[in-house]
């Protein structure tokens, strides 16, 4: 039986207008589908909106309301657009496109148009347009216990692992009505108990590097049990922030892991009996070199080859990372011909301008954008490539589905290198 607060059922009743009434009425039947018996406060979520490519069944021009009516709140009535909920923090996530340089990413002004329009309702709705897959750089910050919703995977993994929060990887729908109730259905990650690890994880490998947490990632995901919680143990360096990014990003690419404890370091782990709930665990897994390889050999493609589209940032970039590729490209040249995207959002571009690390970066013929990245963006931003190179597990392997041509994979100074060449060289 669902329990509902006099707030929720002031919602569902209609008494904070229609708005609320939609989105809560959403919460209710995907409550009831879950079994969930009651809901938890959002105070944070990150949504996938704006002129995302799930709206192309869409014709071009047609009311956002419309629009918003029918995708988000599931109603076949026309919806006045009302706020989100005050006490939640609303943030949109990676964006469709770049919003200054459609022209450089081989997208329509058009298109660039489209997002503007779509965006600018949102931010009158009360959405703070951030268009970031890593808001933590920038504020987002859950605390340990904060319920929140987010639609970027690697997100969900890095909140609920690294900073103790509780959350869920739900779809756009349930994000948006989550924001505008401040509400969402108490299950899975949200609920204690689920939390504890049942998988064993033994890392008997070398890891240090950003890149090489990366391909860690992808190779636990693959290897884990459905429906499990891993908890790591081994013999490594203790890792920051970059890495973690790129490990909770690669995770979620190879298993639907929500949270991965590691001893010491996650709030929830601090010991192997805090992660476990004292219990013993029902799975054992062992990641070695050769499972290394083996993973290396399925993201990044055999041999040399031309190459002439490069993306560095998925997920997006640290004002750091930013420090360290502007020093190690200074004084080179990008290959006439070929492309590197460099990616971040706006208020590490912004810092990243006033340090001079986006003159250095653009002055060898890259471009530091913001907001987006090739995946997001889809097939039009770089059907015209012949090879590519990406930097992230989680690029290299999701691109696949979009383009025919060679995928290569490589940290962020082999990326620089393959630009300044125009040409991948294999590692000997």
């Amino acid at each position: 039986m669902l329990k509902l607060t006099d707030h929720e059922k002031a919602m569902l009743d209609g008494k904070m207008g229609k708005f609320k009434q939609k989105a809560m009425e959403f919460n209710v039947r995907y409550a009831k589908v879950l079994g969930a018996e009651e809901f938890c406060e959002v105070s944070r979520t990150t949504l996938f909106i704006g002129a995302q490519h799930y709206l192309d069944c869409y014709k071009h021009g047609e009311d956002y309301k419309k629009i918003f009516s029918e995708f988000y709140l599931c109603s076949d009535e026309d919806i006045e657009l009302g706020e989100m909920a005050p006490e939640c923090k609303v943030q949109t996530c990676a964006a469709s496109c770049d919003m200054w340089n459609c022209d450089k990413t081989h997208l329509s002004k058009e298109y660039s148009d489209k997002n503007k329009v779509y965006t600018g309702a949102a931010r009158k709705m009360g959405v703070k347009i951030v268009e970031s897959c890593t808001p933590y750089y920038v504020g987002w910050v859950p605390l340990m216990g904060e319920h929140f919703l987010s639609t970027e995977s690697s997100n969900v993994v890095i909140s609920n692992s690294f900073f103790g929060a509780y959350g869920n990887s739900d779809g756009v729908e349930a994000a948006v009505c989550a924001a505008i109730t401040g509400r969402t259905p108490k299950w899975g990650m949200h609920i204690k108990e689920n939390r504890y690890a049942d998988c064993l994880v033994r890392v008997k490998c070398d890891v240090e590097s950003v890149s090489e947490w990366d391909v860690l990632g992808y190779t636990i995901g693959k290897k884990l049990p459905k429906n499990v919680v891993p908890v790591l143990v081994g013999d490594f360096k203790r890792p920051e922030i970059n890495r973690m990014r790129q490990f909770s990003s690669s995770i979620s690419v190879s298993s639907a892991t929500e949270l991965c404890h590691i001893v010491g370091i996650t709030p929830e782990a601090q010991t192997l009996e805090m992660a476990t709930g004292g219990k013993t665990c029902r799975h054992e897994i062992e990641i070695t070199e050769n499972d290394i390889a083996e993973s290396l050999s399925k993201i990044c493609d055999e041999g040399s080859g031309p190459v002439d589209y490069i993306s560095i940032g998925c997920p997006h970039l640290s004002l750091d990372e930013l420090k360290e590729i502007s020093e190690y490209i200074k004084g080179k040249k990008i290959r006439e011909g070929t492309e590197l995207f460099v990616w971040t959002d706006y208020a590490t571009k912004a810092m990243a301008d006033v340090n001079c690390y986006t003159k250095d970066i653009e002055d060898s013929g890259a471009f530091v954008l913001t907001g987006s990245c090739p995946i997001v963006m889809r097939e039009d931003s770089h059907k015209h490539a012949t090879g590519m190179v990406m930097n992230g597990v989680k690029q290299a392997v999701g691109i696949r589905h979009q383009t025919k041509v060679p995928v290569y994979y490589g940290d962020i100074k082999r990326c620089i290198d393959a630009a300044v060449k125009g040409r991948w060289e294999e590692a000997e």
